[in-house]
């Protein structure tokens, strides 16, 4: 089946989809022998694919793995931290990190929880993370304060952040308690820097605890805090799906040389 060669690369573990643009228009990949341009198409079952003078071969390609990680408060959502703390990749097996060089899906915050996904999917990997794409994410966040209606629905329509406006998001308010604080439900179609705990504090009413329970139609449910599952059959058909059906505008190709 004929795929655009950078996917390919992605889900071979070659590179992320966005490292395996970069390595075609430095021409560093061959397709039976010729240099290729940004959006051509293979099929690795029939063509020849070298990357970097290296034959990419049918037996040599990673099993995928796809993890959905509850992350506990206080660890860091990257692969290696400088300053030597917990990161979410020492809450798994070895062989996670060693054999089948899963990393983490976009990102949480230290002081944040909840759903966390794993792969070494890196068309999967750059759909979900690409600014143009909008799966929604699923937040219960605790708030300072009661905010009103009028605060609720300009949080719906949108909050000026960095001179830019924040797509729609829905916001209901799940629970009050008798210390002025309230439970609400956010769900995001976009991911800025800590962009929860932005709006709030910008709306006056600052966070204090912030959940991640869904992200697109994969649920957190009961998975205990540092535990981690491999996703469900139903749950990586989304995410493949929701990865083919994904098609970013290409970068202008540059000129390369055979």
């Amino acid at each position: 089946m004929d795929e655009r060669l950078q996917k390919i690369l992605a889900q071979w573990g070659v590179a992320s989809r966005r490292g395996a643009e970069q390595m075609i228009l430095e021409g560093r990949v061959r397709l039976n022998g010729y240099a290729v341009q940004l959006g051509q198409k293979a099929d690795p079952e029939r063509d020849w694919i070298e990357v970097d003078g290296k034959l990419l071969q049918p037996e040599s390609r990673p099993q995928l793995i796809y993890l959905l990680l509850h992350k506990p408060a206080g660890v860091v959502t990257t692969c290696n931290d400088p300053q030597n703390r917990e990161t979410v990749l020492d809450l798994l097996p070895s062989q996670f990190r060693q054999d089948y060089k899963v990393y983490p899906v976009g990102r949480l915050d230290a002081d944040s929880t909840g759903a966390l996904l794993l792969t070494n999917d890196g068309n999967v990997t750059f759909c979900l993370t690409h600014p143009r794409h909008s799966v929604p994410k699923t937040y219960h966040v605790w708030v300072q304060g009661h905010p009103s209606e009028s605060v609720l629905e300009a949080w719906r329509q949108g909050v000026i952040l960095a001179d830019r406006l924040t797509l729609p998001a829905e916001v209901r308010v799940l629970d009050l308690n008798k210390e002025a604080q309230t439970l609400l439900e956010i769900v995001l179609r976009e991911g800025r820097n800590r962009q929860i705990r932005r709006v709030a504090t910008q709306l006056g009413f600052p966070v204090l605890q912030l959940h991640r329970v869904a992200i697109g139609s994969i649920y957190l449910q009961q998975l205990p805090s540092g535990q981690y599952r491999p996703l469900q059959d139903t749950e990586i058909d989304f995410l493949q799906t929701q990865a083919d059906q994904f098609q970013p505008e290409l970068p202008n190709p540059i000129a390369v040389g055979r």
